[in-house]
């Protein structure tokens, strides 16, 4: 019988998820010869053998690939029969060209876990125990091909034991690249506040600590968290005051599913998500008769709760069986900490102790935190456990491409071919410590997925950091991406898309074309461009950054406007009666007032006016609690005129907040007026929708900004389009606030062949 020699090439997510051992296994079972590799563009393979079995191996490398692959592309041909009846795994080769797409981190495997708890086992206890379907990945690369050597795990040689395991095709940690134990490993110590190695186990040490009211660094896989006991008011209370962190929600580990179910309700879609490889922070409905302390998440309907992911998370829950605390180790709106010195200087005064190791983080990586809407995931920060996967674009980019994205939630995205590789969540752009994890996060990316820019885009905001460093690039091709455009962009290709459609773009607020701050947009738009098409009345906001801190004085503003400078008396303004006329003198003036669409700065002008949040310790918090106040079951609507002009039309939000206040002043419940107001701005959509629609013909909506992770909002939106007929697009891959803005920002220039330099 002839034999036939088939090469094949597989790219994708194929390097670091266990897919050599799983091409050696499947050719040594049908009985081929031949061997595997990893390279720079993915997986290669030869196989040789009886014809028949060849393609079945065809068919079956596709078909049964190990859970965590994803194969992008496979492509085969016939090459000379070599008579090789035995199947090897050879060493990594590197091409001119990388292509090769990197894991992201991996929640500790059901089986690791039962070797963990299992006291015969050699690794019981272990602190860093993985194998090939599990383990760190993204967080410890430092280079492709993905072999240990280019890893954070090169400095540990393995011992007789784990040696023979990683060449063991058979086994399960055959090539997993971070394979260690007690003996040959990373080892895990006690630190205390002033960073002396504290006696004694140091697991054991720190659950007491904890239990005890202290607060310990626990280092995770992409950095550094804070650790406190979530049923402690003194513990939860403290950490608050230490990190500066008044009140926006703290995340939350529970121990397993069972205390999960304590805390919150759980459907099964958010069961699915929670126990996922991913294992991101999701947003749950929590329970009255939850056993964590009010300041965990004061005020908060939700708790965003994570179960243990890394095998140290495993043994601390297990050793503690409470929730705990846990969130990101830094001072607040600094990102998080990671290199060990950095957490012994920038953490003292906060923890106080130190439960870490001695293998090195590569790259910094924060929690993702996810909500669930309608079955499926939506992103609110994507990172841990998603990046570096990459969105697969509708077309090829021109050239690569860089894309800086903006200054908060910050994101960098590179594109080549017909990837975009969107980063880790970075931050707020406000300080050196994030603008550095912004460059190192450039750097690596370019490096790792062997991406050199030929463009970079960047946000219109003069004063972005990220904007400032895109224009001091010398010799590339600038391309300045408006806002709104990116949030547009950013959900076409989140759907695979390309326009054109009718956009929605609500946030906070973003630089406009004509100098002032838009938010509150109706765009016709597609990657290649777009046209403001509708837009909510602008609006001066008094004191610039301070009405975002402040949204009493949004209220002043609206309230004005609705009642041409004689409004009625209404509890917020006798809050601030000694501010009252210097702010609205201020906003008339024009001085340090800038204008703004921003339906953002709606909500929070609402928010003030139903005695919500007059002043807010962190972004979108006042639109938070409005939504959790809104009653889900509220009938009836404020009517928003939209007035047409020769681009489209506008809406002024005045209509609403003068509705709003006659039936503050009858004494209707709050939260009937606050589900209104939902169901108001919901019809704006559906009204602002039609109207361009008779004018465009188009009958797709794409809906994007930080507004529509509003739930409520996003849900009566999408109700109310598509039964007017509407086909909507919505997020799902990357988050529809500032966090997907890089993604926009790439498609946009990468459809581009000019420059704007």
């Amino acid at each position: 019988m002839t034999a036939v020699r088939v090469q094949i090439r597989l790219e994708g997510l194929v390097q670091g998820v266990g897919f050599r051992p799983f091409v050696h296994a499947l050719a040594v079972r049908l009985g081929l010869g031949g061997w595997v590799s990893n390279s720079g563009e993915g997986v290669i393979a030869e196989v040789e053998g009886d014809a028949e079995r060849v393609q079945e191996f065809l068919t079956a490398v596709e078909r049964e690939a190990p859970p965590l692959a994803l194969i992008e592309r496979l492509s085969s041909h016939e090459v000379s029969a070599r008579g090789e009846t035995s199947f090897q795994i050879v060493p990594s080769t590197l091409g001119a060209e990388r292509a090769t797409l990197v894991s992201p981190d991996v929640a500790t495997c059901e089986d690791c876990l039962r070797e963990l708890f299992d006291p015969t086992d050699r690794r019981f206890g272990y602190p860093f125990i993985n194998c090939t379907n599990c383990g760190p990945r993204f967080t410890i690369v430092q280079d492709v091909p993905y072999d240990r050597a280019a890893t954070t795990m090169a400095a540990f040689t393995m011992c007789a034991d784990c040696a023979r395991e990683y060449h063991d095709p058979a086994d399960r940690r055959f090539h997993a690249q971070p394979v260690a134990c007690p003996v040959c490993g990373p080892r895990l110590v006690l630190l205390d506040a002033d960073g002396h190695s504290v006696h004694g186990d140091p697991m054991a040490r720190a659950a007491a600590l904890i239990r005890a009211g202290g607060v310990v660094a626990v280092k995770g896989l992409g950095g550094y968290h804070l650790a406190v006991d979530a049923t402690s008011e003194p513990a939860v209370a403290g950490l608050r005051a230490r990190k500066h962190r008044e009140e926006k929600p703290f995340a939350v580990m529970a121990p397993d599913l069972p205390a999960v179910r304590r805390l919150a309700r759980l459907e099964p879609d958010e069961e699915r998500l929670l126990t996922s490889p991913r294992r991101p922070i999701v947003l749950l409905e929590r329970r009255p008769e939850a056993e964590v302390t009010s300041a965990t998440a004061p005020g908060n309907r939700a708790l965003g709760i994570m179960l243990p992911y890394t095998p140290v998370h495993h043994l601390l829950m297990r050793e503690l069986g409470v929730p705990v605390v846990l969130t990101s180790g830094n001072l607040s709106d600094e990102p998080i900490v990671y290199r060990d010195d950095e957490a012994k200087e920038r953490l003292r005064g906060i923890a106080d102790g130190f439960l870490t190791h001695d293998r090195p983080i590569h790259i910094r990586t924060d929690d993702s935190v996810v909500r669930l809407f309608r079955g499926t995931p939506m992103p609110v920060r994507r990172s841990r456990g998603y990046a570096p996967q990459p969105i697969r674009l509708a077309r090829q980019v021109s050239r690569p491409v860089l894309a800086c994205g903006a200054e908060l939630k910050n994101t960098i995205c590179l594109a080549k071919g017909r990837h975009a590789f969107v980063s880790h969540h970075i931050g707020d752009l406000e300080n050196y410590e994030a603008f550095r994890s912004f460059t190192e996060a450039i750097a690596h990316f370019q490096r790792l997925f062997d991406v050199r820019p030929e463009l970079v885009a960047y946000d219109l905001h003069p004063e972005y950091l990220s904007t400032k460093w895109a224009l001091d690039q010398d010799g590339l091709d600038l391309v300045g991406v408006q806002h709104h455009h990116a949030h547009a962009a950013s959900c076409l290709a989140d759907n695979g898309e390309e326009g054109p459609v009718i956009a929605v773009i609500f946030d906070g607020l973003g630089y406009g074309t004509d100098g002032t701050l838009w938010g509150g947009e109706f765009l016709v738009a597609s990657v290649a461009g777009f046209e403001r098409a509708g837009h909510l009345v602008p609006v001066p906001m008094p004191g610039g950054a301070a009405a975002i801190r402040e949204p009493w004085r949004m209220a002043a503003v609206y309230l004005e406007r609705a009642f041409e400078r004689d409004p009625p008396p209404l509890a917020v303004k006798g809050r601030h009666e000694a501010q009252w006329k210097a702010i609205l003198e201020l906003a008339r003036s024009g001085s340090q007032a800038p204008l703004s669409s921003s339906m953002g700065r709606l909500f929070d002008a609402v928010s003030a006016l139903l005695d919500v949040r007059d002043a807010v310790s962190y972004e979108g918090q006042a639109a938070i609690e409005l939504e959790q106040l809104a009653d889900p079951a509220a009938s009836g609507t404020y009517d928003a005129q939209l007035t047409p002009t020769a681009a489209g039309f506008v809406v002024d939000g005045a209509g609403p907040v003068r509705a709003i206040v006659e039936e503050i002043r009858r004494g209707l419940d709050r939260s009937v007026i606050a589900g209104r107001f939902h169901n108001a701005v919901a019809d704006l959509i559906v009204q602002g929708c039609r109207a361009l629609r008779e004018r465009s013909g188009l009958g797709t909506v794409a809906l994007s900004g930080g507004v529509f992770q509003n739930v409520l909002l996003l849900g009566r939106a999408i109700d109310r389009l598509e039964a007017s007929g509407f086909r909507v697009l919505r997020h799902r891959q990357v988050p529809p606030n500032d966090g997907g803005i890089s993604l926009g920002q790439a498609v946009v220039a990468g459809c581009s062949l000019a420059s704007d330099r």
